[in-house]
């Protein structure tokens, strides 16, 4: 697959037949470049800008071209929504994918989590911001699309995180029981997912999302992991699922919200919350965080991390290189845990110029 080195510099250039002037890159990862883009068609007065996500283009009928089609199509489902990225369309030439979303300046919810502490200990904050993300990705699920990848990173803001915009739906699936194991990034993924105990050959989409917006969850109120990975091998994971007072010895959280996390950490995926159930629970929650008396009566790791200045680790991001460090299950005293056999069970436009060569999402995104 071609790296994203591989991509030319577009800075400068004009594509979709002269439509769009790129003007800087946003960002670039695995699927290509973002630019941030004026579009030279626009009929108002002021310049319109987007966010052009250059791709390379595959052989038609390939697994790539599939995947990038489905991608679009996906998207293109759930785009009318106001917390979800704007769709507009895609363009293409001989060798390149042109695909065209709305701009957003303000970051993405990782940076707002890590660098700018936009929700720390701000209870109003982070429930406007849950609330949002939670209406985003049940109508995602109304709508027959699973997201599959949902993390702080795909998660664009606003300048102040006023507004979120779900994003990137490059794992996204139309299909809820899904045979595809290990989709989705690191520790955002379910139990289910990764395939630790699964009888069954498929898992459900739906509540593997609902488990990686509980991982999310505990990002915004603590710049944390609770675990490296959903299996019983990871030693966070196990210390979980053997001690119901994990989250009290290791989080300033509030009863109320670890009575949440704990209805979203439900090993049967069917016995998960709900989106509507979680959505209800988020806005009767009075506090996600310990009170100062509770707090002083805390562990010290606890009252730490209430403070975001754990001496072992600084950052959401700091964490997670330490869990990649750590020594793997076989080389660590083995701990005694008792798993029953069904441990995991399965739950289961505006004008444009003529000549335009575009993808019509209608007939060529169609599956």
């Amino acid at each position: 697959m071609p790296s994203k080195h591989s991509l030319p510099d577009f800075t400068g250039h004009l594509v979709a037949n002269g439509r769009f002037l790129l003007l800087e890159v946003l960002g670039a990862g695995s699927y290509g470049k973002v630019y941030r883009a004026v579009d030279t068609a626009s009929l108002k007065h002021t310049e319109e800008y987007y966010a052009v996500k250059c791709m390379h283009r595959y052989k038609q009928g390939s697994r790539r071209d599939i995947l990038q089609r489905r991608e679009f199509s996906a998207h293109s489902k759930v785009s009318g929504h106001p917390n979800i990225i704007t769709f507009h369309e895609v363009f293409y030439d001989r060798l390149y994918l042109y695909d065209v979303l709305d701009l957003c300046l303000g970051g993405d919810l990782y940076s707002a989590i890590c660098e700018s502490r936009l929700l720390h200990n701000n209870d109003a904050f982070l429930k406007s911001v849950l609330i949002k993300l939670i209406d985003a990705l049940q109508y995602c699920h109304e709508q027959g699309v699973f997201h599959r990848d949902l993390k702080p990173e795909n998660v664009l803001c606003s300048k102040g995180c006023t507004k979120v915009f779900l994003a990137d739906f490059g794992l996204a699936t139309t299909f809820e029981d899904c045979k595809h194991s290990e989709c989705g990034s690191g520790s955002y993924r379910s139990p289910e997912c990764i395939d630790e105990g699964r009888k069954s050959p498929t898992y459900s989409a739906r509540r593997s999302d609902i488990w990686a917006l509980g991982i999310v969850l505990v990002n915004m109120l603590s710049n944390r992991f609770p675990w490296k990975a959903a299996k019983t091998s990871d030693v966070l994971f196990n210390a979980f699922l053997r001690d119901s007072a994990f989250f009290q010895k290791s989080f300033p959280f509030s009863s109320g919200a670890i009575d949440i996390l704990l209805r979203i950490f439900v090993i049967r995926p069917g016995e998960r919350i709900t989106l509507p159930e979680l959505r209800e629970a988020i806005l009767r929650l009075d506090t996600f965080f310990l009170s100062r008396e509770d707090l002083s009566h805390a562990p010290k790791l606890v009252r730490d991390l209430a403070s975001w200045r754990h001496p072992d680790c600084d950052s959401l991001s700091n964490l997670q290189e330490q869990l990649d460090s750590t020594p793997p299950a076989s080389n660590r005293p083995p701990v005694n845990l008792h798993v029953p056999d069904d441990f995991l069970s399965h739950a289961h436009q505006k004008s444009r110029p003529r000549g335009f060569r575009r993808i019509i999402l209608g007939r060529l995104l169609g599956f």
